[in-house]
């Protein structure tokens, strides 16, 4: 395993150089040249599925409203690994836990009214993500739980209530609060369903539950009340209560449910990006827009992307016994 890593870092390296350059031409699902050794289906929300123009382009032609990027991860993995595995990507944008399981999803593109409209919405609907993974499939990531959770109306509540109070006190958890643990303990249900219909549809399949890297600093003094680069008109205190209280107890949620199923391992990104949140100077998460004024409501950039790449590809090595 040993030399397939240091070949692979060196792939790495060269793709991210390369990655403004070269805008790969394969779709998700496409057989490489000749067969690889590992079937590997990617499954997940706008964290996996790239979604932002800050995380690549979207390289589906005609777009299903999913907006998968070539800089998302699974996209970095699959040019990063060569023919090793043949990867099978069905994340999409906007897609919650039971969109994963069993339940047709209607993408919504880039239509987030009002920070921007997407053209070609509305999109029809696409099956259920898990009706991908096969008998035959080798290993499943699955990134999903932020939807569920609701966490893109808890910041546009938050961007509400916090223009109201002129970043002064927590006017989001004051409102919010009592509702976060009933809305978590879904997310651990729906998480425990998803992993247990993954594993009928792919028995033989190591599932890899992909947490969500760092977005709020531990110290929120790093972020600009009123920036839009950043968090917007949320407050302060708020942001703090959103580390403390709804993503970290998220991730938490996700590491339990995947500890609790067999075959299942949790891939941590939130430490390996504790500097890189929407407030640090080197940024792996955009915020609600970019520095180029386009619209990203809190969302991983191509750097975040490869970092996420970085570890997923150790724990997909790792979980294959790839040598």
């Amino acid at each position: 395993m040993t030399q397939l890593r240091k070949r692979l870092t060196l792939l790495g390296s060269a793709a991210a150089l390369a990655s403004t350059a070269i805008v790969p031409s394969q779709i998700a699902g496409a057989s490489p040249a000749a067969a690889a050794s590992y079937e590997w289906v990617a499954l997940g929300d706008s964290y996996t599925a790239g979604v932002i123009p800050a995380a690549g382009n979207v390289f589906e032609v005609p777009r299903d409203g999913c907006d998968r990027t070539d800089q998302s991860y699974p996209q970095v993995m699959d040019r990063d690994l060569g023919g090793l595995i043949d990867l099978t990507n069905v994340s999409c944008g906007a897609a919650t836990i039971e969109d994963v399981t069993f339940r047709a999803q209607e993408p919504i593109g880039r239509h987030l009214p009002p920070f921007s409209e997407d053209p070609d919405y509305p999109f029809p609907a696409v099956p259920p993500q898990s009706q991908l993974v096969r008998a035959s499939t080798n290993v499943v990531t699955v990134g999903v739980g932020g939807n569920t959770l609701g966490f893109a109306d808890i910041l546009r509540k938050c961007l509400e209530l916090g223009a109201g109070s002129e970043g002064k006190g927590t006017p989001c958890k004051d409102d919010l609060a009592a509702g976060i643990p009933a809305r978590l303990a879904k997310v651990s249900s729906d998480y425990d369903e998803m992993l247990a219909v993954i594993h009928a549809r792919g028995p033989k399949a190591k599932i890899l539950a992909v947490g969500y890297p760092t977005v709020m600093p531990k110290d929120t003094s790093k972020c600009t009340y009123n920036n839009r680069q950043q968090f917007g008109s949320i407050t302060p205190g708020d942001l703090a209560w959103l580390r403390t209280d709804v993503l970290e107890p998220l991730n938490q949620a996700i590491e339990k449910s995947a500890g609790s199923h067999d075959a299942t391992s949790f891939v941590n990104l939130y430490d390996s990006s504790a500097n890189h949140s929407v407030c640090d100077a080197g940024k792996w998460v955009e915020g609600i827009f970019t520095g180029d004024q386009e619209p990203a409501f809190v969302h991983p950039n191509a750097a975040g992307h490869r970092n996420a790449a970085s570890h997923v590809t150790s724990a997909v090595l790792n979980a294959l016994d790839v040598s």
